[in-house]
């Protein structure tokens, strides 16, 4: 029986194996597992959103889409009942909101739209004031505006913004995120999950006044720095970034290995 060959190669593989996997083993799982063949975002950047989509806001009036798509425009889409991760997309977005009240007139306009054709506008009204609560600072309040409306309608501006949920029973199954419009309703940009960097909402409505796409840069922004809401400064995150300097040497050294294994095998 031949006895396996222990190399400088097999070495390296090891080490390299067994420094991600604690790196990478938490946190993370939602960029690796198989998205639901139903819900989900796709992202659709460039597409218009309808904006002469018909919906009720929190007081029970009628209004348009492009009523309240004034400039520059994050959108999200929850359901006003859900307590949980709903919450937390509509409270992580007021702690990000914190910085524009400290510069009136730079305040951007902020649509959110329940996936409920069901909900009342009492349900709009009770999360709207949340959201101003956890704000904490004065918020002009005619630039966020909590609407609902028929099915047909929230159809037609999830459809259109590649937003795709499922009912399940009295809940839903949908994704979690912002989404960027430009003053037109065109999609710029998306930023996924419940965390959202001041720094990352600034730049995304720059390129939305200018209606300009560009690759995501919330991977980048992540990566390096971290935010800090106590201090509300940006730290660079010197653990994250060494780790990855290392595991690109730990690479080009894998690398040196291979070629220079088949180089002596060839002159063998």
């Amino acid at each position: 029986m031949k006895t396996a060959k222990y190399t400088p190669l097999h070495a390296s593989l090891l080490m390299l194996s067994l420094f991600i996997t604690p790196l990478f083993s938490h946190g993370g799982t939602h960029a690796t597992n198989e998205p639901d063949p139903i819900v989900g975002i796709e992202e659709k950047k460039g597409s218009t959103i309808p904006l002469d989509t018909k919906f009720v806001d929190e007081y029970g009036g009628s209004v348009l889409l492009k009523d309240v798509v004034q400039g520059p425009t994050i959108l999200c889409f929850v359901f006003y009942t859900c307590r949980n991760e709903c919450l937390s997309v509509v409270t992580s977005l007021s702690s990000a909101l914190r910085s524009f009240a400290d510069k009136p007139g730079s305040e951007p306009a902020v649509v959110t739209i329940s996936i409920d054709d069901r909900e009342k506008p009492a349900d709009a009204l009770k999360i709207r004031t949340i959201a101003f609560e956890a704000i904490q600072k004065p918020y002009p309040q005619d630039r966020w505006h909590f609407l609902i409306g028929s099915a047909a309608s929230v159809k037609q501006v999830t459809d259109a913004a590649g937003f795709r949920f499922a009912r399940r029973g009295n809940d839903f199954d949908h994704p979690l995120g912002l989404i960027i419009l430009s003053p037109t309703g065109k999609v710029v940009r998306y930023i996924h999950g419940t965390e959202y960097l001041p720094m990352e909402i600034t730049m995304s409505l720059m390129e939305a006044r200018t209606g300009t796409i560009q690759p995501t840069i919330a991977r980048a922004l992540r990566m390096c720095f971290s935010y800090d809401p106590k201090s509300h400064r940006y730290v660079f995150n010197l653990l994250r970034v060494s780790a990855s300097v290392i595991i690109v040497f730990i690479g080009i050294f894998i690398a040196y290995l291979v070629i220079s294994s088949r180089r002596r095998r060839n002159k063998g």
